[in-house]
């Protein structure tokens, strides 16, 4: 079993910063990819960063600049640094992993997190 376990979001006026974190724990043989991806009411799930194992990071056109995302492959956890928030980063913020187990390689899911901006 996987487990994917966030921490962080919560609301904050626009222009300010938040920071998640993701820990994925469990029978974890290597973790290749690790990313945020955000879904806000009545729209589809977007990404938003992606970072490899090798911590070449990727990110959407909306968040660049503003967004950085990082890892650290020894506690298995992805972060996701989020600074001059603008009301439509209002969102649900899943993080994904790819993960390999003892056969097979899935994608796992956070149970995601609220970030609230305020205009």
């Amino acid at each position: 079993q996987v487990q994917l376990v966030e921490s962080g979001g919560g609301l904050v006026q626009a222009g300010g910063s938040l920071g998640l974190s993701c820990a994925a724990s469990g029978s974890i043989f290597s973790i290749n990819a690790m990313g945020w991806y955000r879904q806000a009411p009545g729209k589809q799930r977007e990404l938003v960063a992606t970072i490899t194992s090798g911590g070449s990071p990727n990110y959407a056109d909306s968040v660049k600049g503003r967004f950085t995302i990082a890892r650290n492959n020894a506690k298995n956890t992805v972060y996701l640094q989020m600074n001059s928030l603008k009301p439509e980063d209002t969102a649900i913020y899943y993080c994904k992993a790819v993960i390999k187990g003892q056969v097979v390689v899935l994608d796992y899911w956070g149970q995601g997190t609220q970030v609230t901006v305020s205009s």
